[in-house]
């Protein structure tokens, strides 16, 4: 039990000095995972709004492949991915393998059907009259979209907040597509697995720590936008 009390100790005092490749981890990690998340979000909730509204056999299997998707093993995107960017593959030309942009990429697909499946959930348990009610009190339909998304927001904000942590706390894609270069696609959880199998315990310790620090963080912030809109 004492190396676990040190490697605590050693991780503690990581953090606190600030330790320069300590840093730059953690910078990718949210780099990368707020860029993805937000790429999804753009695209996922407008299209789980639309997929919502539809009553056709078509949305129905649409929302099974996403809810089927959500599950999606981390390293079978990162196969997908890296078959495509790498040398031999259609897009090798681009040179996007091993690189922050892949990385988006393999998580963005991880993120997109939660966010868009969660936004499905969110608006079809929704009063469709609002927006009846809206256009008969003289809104348009900007208006009423706005008033119909204000009525979904804590599912939506829901959703991405699971995107979020879906991706923040991936292995597979990141190990698979960045290729773990310090400095440059090395993130929180690539690093912990190549630290800690070196025996730099101190310093998996540190990086999980802020794992669930921002776990907390993200969790807490929900908790305060919910109370105050209230």
């Amino acid at each position: 039990m004492d190396y676990i009390w040190q490697g605590v100790r050693d991780s503690l005092q990581i953090i606190a000095g600030l330790d320069r490749e300590f840093l730059a981890t953690v910078f990718v990690s949210l780099k990368v995972s707020f860029l993805s998340t937000a790429l999804a979000t753009v695209l996922g909730v407008p299209f789980g709004m639309w997929i919502a509204e539809k009553r056709s056999p078509g949305a129905r299997a649409i929302i099974t492949v996403l809810n089927t998707l959500m599950s999606l093993p981390t390293v079978v995107v990162g196969l997908m991915v890296y078959s495509f960017l790498s040398r031999r593959g259609p897009l090798g030309e681009w040179g996007l393998l091993y690189t922050q942009t892949a990385m988006v990429i393999g998580q963005f697909i991880l993120a997109f059907p939660i966010i868009a499946g969660l936004s499905v959930s969110s608006v079809a348990g929704l009063d469709k009259r609002i927006r009846t009610t809206a256009r008969s009190l003289g809104a348009d339909t900007a208006q009423s979209f706005r008033m119909f998304l204000r009525e979904a927001r804590y599912g939506i904000l829901a959703a991405v907040m699971a995107g979020f942590g879906r991706v923040f706390a991936e292995v597979g894609v990141s190990m698979m597509l960045g290729g773990n270069i310090s400095g440059y696609t090395r993130n929180i959880t690539t690093a912990m697995a190549l630290e800690t199998n070196k025996g730099e315990f101190a310093f998996g310790i540190a990086l999980g720590l802020v794992l669930l620090t921002v776990a907390l963080v993200v969790n807490i912030l929900f908790s305060l936008f919910r109370e105050r809109s209230r």
